[in-house]
Parts: C-alpha cells; sequence; structure tokens
C-alpha cells in the first residue's frame, strides 16, 4: 500500500466525526473503537508481520539453542548482577562475572558451518517381530576444510542412538552400522538424522536435520500353513450349491430347450432320441472365497499376548490365501483392511490397535455375513472370553452352506477342536500349532 493511499484512508476515517456544515457529530464508543482497529491494520500491521518474520528467522533460533540449564545459568546471571549492584556485593558480581563467560564460551563451541551429506539406509523397511532390523549412517565430509569431531543423533520411536563423528578431512567418509531390536508389532519412526554441537556443559545446544524421516514396519510374526493345511477348499473348481444356471461347471440334468437358451448346451444325443430339443442344466458354483473375521474387542482377550495371537493367526490365514491366489476379505470391527497384497495386509495388521467401545464378535459375524455374502470358508477369530453362546449366536449369522470355523487364542492353552452345531472352534495356544490344527479341522 503506498503512502498516498494510506493517508487517504486516514484523512478519511478522520473526517468521519463532522457534518458537511462543519458541526460536531457523536459517536458511539463501539464506532469509535472500529475505527481505531481499522487505523491499526493499516499502520501497525505490517510492522508487526515484520517483526514476526524478524523474530522467526533469527530470535527463535537463537533461543531454541538454549537448554534448560542455559536458561538458569542465564537467570543466574541476571540475578547475580542486580543483587550485586543494589546491595554493593562483589562476590554476587563475580558469580554474574563467571556465569557470563561460561555463556560466552558455550557460544564458541556451537559457531561454525558444518557441510555435511548425510544418508540413512535402512536394509528392510519391513521386518517381522523378533527379527533386528539393520540400517547404517553414512556421513561425508562436502566442505572444502576439516571438520572437527561431532555427534549425530538418530531418533528410534522413543528413544535416541548417538553416534560419534571423528576428526574428518575434506571429502571424506564415515560410516555406521546400528541394529535395531524388535520385540513387538509397531510402525516405528526412524529419524530424522541430526548433528548436534553443544558445550561440555550442555548449556546451549545447535541440532541441524539432514534426513528425513522413516518408518520401519515391525509385522506381526507368522506361520506357513503347508500341505493339507492350506487346502481349506477340496474342490478347486469351487462348491457347489442349489442355485441352478444355464451355464456353468457342475451339471444337474436335463431340460427342455426355451427360446434363448445358449445352442452350445444342447445335448445332441438326447435331442436325437426324443425328438425335441434338450438342454443341460447346471448347478452353480461358487469360487474359493475366504473371509476372516478379527474380533479388535480386547474385552474379548485374556491377555495382551492373546491378542497379538490374534493378529497372527489372521495374518497368517490371509498370507496363505493371498499366496494361493484365493479371493480374500479381512474384516474387523474398524472396518475392512487391505488385501490385494500379502504386503499390504500386513501392514494394515501393524498399524492395528485394539480397543473396548465398539461391537462385539456376534456384531462383527452378522457384519461380515452383510459384507461378504458370497464367502465359501469363513474364519472367526476370537479372544478366550468369547463363550459358546456368543460362537453360537456368532455361527447362526453364517449363511447355509458356508463352511465355518472358529480360533479361540488363548496363549499357553493347549490345542484342541471342538464342534457347537456347524462351527468348528480350534483353541489355538501357539501360533506353531495352527497348521496342525487346521490339518485336523479339514481332514
Amino acid at each position: 500500500m503506498s503512502i498516498k493511499s494510506s493517508a487517504g484512508k486516514v484523512g478519511n476515517i478522520l473526517s468521519r466525526p463532522f457534518h458537511s456544515e462543519g458541526k460536531p457529530t457523536r459517536l458511539h464508543p463501539a464506532s469509535l473503537w472500529r475505527e481505531a482497529v481499522a487505523v491499526a491494520k493499516i499502520y501497525v500491521a505490517p510492522v508487526w508481520a515484520k517483526v514476526r518474520a524478524w523474530y522467526g528467522r533469527y530470535i527463535a533460533p537463537a533461543l531454541a539453542t538454549i537448554s534448560t540449564l542455559g536458561y538458569v545459568v542465564l537467570g543466574a546471571a541476571v540475578v547475580l548482577w542486580i543483587l550485586g549492584g543494589v546491595f554493593g556485593w562483589q562476590e554476587a558480581k563475580v558469580a554474574g562475572l563467571l556465569a557470563v563467560v561460561l555463556l560466552l564460551i558455550a557460544i564458541a563451541f556451537i559457531l561454525g558451518k558444518s557441510m555435511y551429506a548425510v544418508k540413512l539406509d535402512l536394509a528392510r523397511t519391513r521386518v517381522a517381530v523378533g527379527d533386528n532390523a539393520v540400517g547404517s549412517i553414512a556421513v561425508a565430509n562436502t566442505s572444502a576444510h576439516t571438520v572437527l569431531p561431532a555427534a549425530l543423533e538418530l531418533p528410534v520411536g522413543q528413544a535416541t542412538a548417538l553416534f560419534h563423528l571423528p576428526r574428518m578431512k575434506a571429502g571424506e567418509v564415515h560410516e555406521d552400522l546400528f541394529t535395531i531390536p524388535t520385540t513387538r508389532r509397531a510402525v516405528i519412526t526412524v529419524g530424522p538424522v541430526r548433528s548436534v554441537r553443544a558445550d561440555p556443559l550442555q548449556l546451549l545446544r545447535r541440532q541441524l536435520v539432514w534426513t528425513d524421516p522413516t518408518d520401519l514396519y515391525v509385522h506381526p510374526r507368522t506361520t506357513s500353513l503347508a500341505g493339507p493345511a492350506a487346502g481349506f477348499l477340496k474342490d478347486l473348481e469351487g462348491l457347489t450349491t442349489r442355485d441352478l444356471s444355464s451355464s456353468d461347471i457342475a451339471f444337474h440334468a436335463l431340460r427342455d430347450y426355451v427360446p434363448g437358451d445358449d445352442r452350445r448346451h444342447i445335448h445332441w444325443k438326447t435331442t436325437a432320441r426324443t425328438g425335441k430339443l434338450m438342454v443341460r442344466q447346471f448347478e452353480e458354483t461358487r469360487r474359493s472365497h475366504m473371509a476372516v473375521a478379527l474380533s479388535v474387542n480386547t474385552d474379548e482377550y485374556e491377555h495382551d499376548d492373546d491378542f497379538e495371537l490374534a493378529i497372527s493367526t489372521a495374518a497368517s490365514l490371509g498370507r496363505q490365501a493371498i499366496k494361493e491366489n484365493r479371493e480374500l476379505s479381512v474384516l474387523t470391527q474398524r472396518g475392512p483392511m487391505h488385501c490385494e497384497t500379502g504386503k499390504n495386509l500386513l501392514d494394515d495388521m501393524t498399524r492395528l490397535q485394539g480397543f473396548n467401545r465398539r461391537g462385539t464378535s456376534v456384531d462383527l459375524a452378522r457384519t461380515l455375513s452383510d459384507a461378504v455374502p458370497n464367502a465359501s470358508v469363513v474364519f472367526l477369530v476370537v479372544g478366550s472370553k468369547v463363550t459358546p453362546a456368543q460362537l453360537r449366536s456368532a455361527a447362526a449369522s453364517v449363511p447355509p452352506g458356508v463352511r465355518a470355523f472358529a480360533v479361540r487364542c488363548y496363549t499357553g492353552a493347549r490345542a484342541a477342536r471342538a464342534n457347537i452345531a456347524d462351527l468348528t472352534v480350534l483353541t489355538l495356544g501357539d501360533l506353531d500349532d495352527l497348521s496342525i490344527l487346521l490339518r485336523k479341522a479339514v481332514a
């Protein structure tokens, strides 16, 4: 805004309290306040914007380098100087001078320009629980002179790893290897790598960020389902239904020809014998489609380990179905999960969190029957607190003709198999027993 236009606006504002005859007009306090705000916006707002920009560019970064101990020393220096001046205490002045000297020495430690090229590399960004994630940090001195020793920090989740850089000549490269132990399913943020300059007393601390953060997925542990356990449906062509079709695989009977029937399905031998056109009729087949309903209601699990066992069980079933190119649907109380690839499924399983504010396993089974009406085999993965009556109610929601299994996860329990009506109930205490249980269940 130009000075001329600003002056014109101010002149208009100041001239409003008078009529054209020159007689003063009484203004309401609210009107005066609005006029004052308008003037402030014209003159104060641009100045305030420049002050904020200057503060964010110079003052804020400088204040960010002062640690908590640094603020204590700075405050002590001010207080001691005031006490020494007011009461004439020379000892207080000396102590305040010493505090100022310590801060000046600390400033000398953090000054200087670092010229690094830092590369953070994780060998794998997806590992299973129990595997070690291996990575490396490569640091190159891109300046034309030798740099002094420094420290690098690498945040790993809630923890921070510290790496010491030696004295590096121009163009020299230093590399450090590290491993990240994985004990629980989680998404761990690794990085960003930052260099740190600080004085020995940690009064001032200057950080520079060199890389972007990287997400490390710690997938749930899964087990391989090989042999008969993998063949949940013995008929590779699909299971027949009671619905009749004019074109399918499973032959049912012969019937009279009606206009519109496909002539390729005319049975010519019977037609020649009876003297009228006869066509084949088929039973519709259902392609192998596995549905997994995983309960994430923590009230249905005895321990946290049981919930992790349930996630590993559902992930193992889904991974095997994807491996065999079967159609797969996985559903929880939070909604459907991505099943396009094993990677997508395990990533979603890694992010999955339990809660106790939504539906039970019975509600989940009802939702599954509506969401996946064409399923040919259903797995309900639940906790040990789900009662037989609840399992019976859940099985009643499964459409007739669909083979249903319920896997009750209870860490340490003995593997067992039982039947509740048409529902096969498997008690699983160890993930390694899943293959054996399934082999017995489909035998």
